[in-house]
């Protein structure tokens, strides 16, 4: 009979806290001095250019890779410690690239991978079903498309019901449908306490479904925060489209040209203006006198992509 491990403790301490973390290979430090600390629930996005170090940082929170120096714990446990070999059985990890046995069915590959994780087998079937891949489970994995292969992989990083998920690209290969369920499934996860960390090139599939971002650069922490914080960290402008019939347009311009720093911009539809931050309210009233004549007026935030290019030339 397979034993479930004891849960490690993630109410008396950070679920993953990584202290001046260094990992060097000769000259190239790929991690150089992290500290970052990720709270019990919480869902954290984890970005950056290729080679920055989050493939590297997974590795090391999963004590795969050792530190060079500096320390990460997870629930409080040391990776590096007596006792981690035991708490990362709570650690569910998809890696970016899903390495699968092609002559084994895809039940076959998670009961594998359950009995090395020392998981129940019976829930092999029920994650198959929940990552939509009941149909194909007797199914050879050769025999899988590349979206099939990223859903086995996550339903892997699910077995023996982890407390802390490492998500590397994990919506690689998946259709629109797979990648909305997908997070459905990590929002699930999370409102039982389940703390995510996910890692995406695709910024937009990220700004609107992490608590914090956390941005990465050559080995080092450039950023952290909510996306709303590190917009204004950014200082980055607004957008503000203003949809008004073309003789209304020169009244636009002129009800905000005392205000500093907008920039006005002819549109099929009216008018936009890029507006500081700091004078959106101001921009709205000046513009209130237009009344009527203003049939819309939308108010768009920097997007994470040019959140994150922005903070990269600071």
């Amino acid at each position: 009979m397979t034993r479930n491990p004891p849960p490690i403790d993630l109410r008396a301490a950070p679920a993953i806290e990584v202290l001046g973390a260094h990992k060097h290979y000769g000259a190239l430090h790929a991690v150089d001095g992290i500290d970052l600390r990720v709270a019990r629930g919480e869902i954290l996005g984890l970005i950056g250019h290729n080679g920055a170090g989050k493939s590297t940082l997974f590795k090391m929170i999963l004590g795969l890779t050792p530190t060079t120096s500096g320390e990460i714990r997870v629930g409080g446990t040391s990776v590096s410690g007596r006792d981690f070999r035991t708490a990362r059985r709570h650690l569910g990890y998809l890696p970016e690239n899903v390495v699968l046995y092609d002559n084994l069915s895809g039940l076959e590959t998670l009961r594998f991978f359950a009995r090395l994780k020392a998981a129940p087998l019976a829930q092999c079937a029920a994650l198959l079903d929940q990552v939509g891949l009941a149909h194909a489970g007797n199914r050879p994995v050769r025999e899988y498309s590349k979206g099939m292969r990223q859903r086995l992989g996550f339903a892997q990083a699910l077995l023996g019901n982890p407390q802390v998920l490492l998500l590397d690209e994990p919506t690689n290969g998946l259709d629109p449908q797979a990648i909305r369920d997908f997070y459905a499934t990590l929002r699930r996860l999370q409102a039982q306490g389940v703390t995510i960390v996910i890692t995406s090139h695709i910024l937009a599939e990220l700004q609107e479904r992490v608590d914090r971002l956390a941005i990465l650069a050559s080995g080092r922490l450039q950023a952290l925060g909510s996306v709303q914080a590190l917009r204004e960290r950014a200082h980055m402008p607004l957008a503000i489209d203003l949809v008004l019939a073309p003789a209304d347009v020169p009244a636009a311009q002129q009800a905000v040209a005392r205000l500093p720093g907008i920039t006005p911009l002819p549109t099929p539809e009216g008018l936009r203006l890029t507006c500081p931050r700091e004078l959106k309210v101001a921009t709205l009233v000046a513009l209130a006198p237009l009344g009527t004549r203003l049939a819309d007026v939308q108010i768009h935030e920097p997007s994470l992509e040019d959140v994150y290019f922005g903070l990269r030339e600071l």
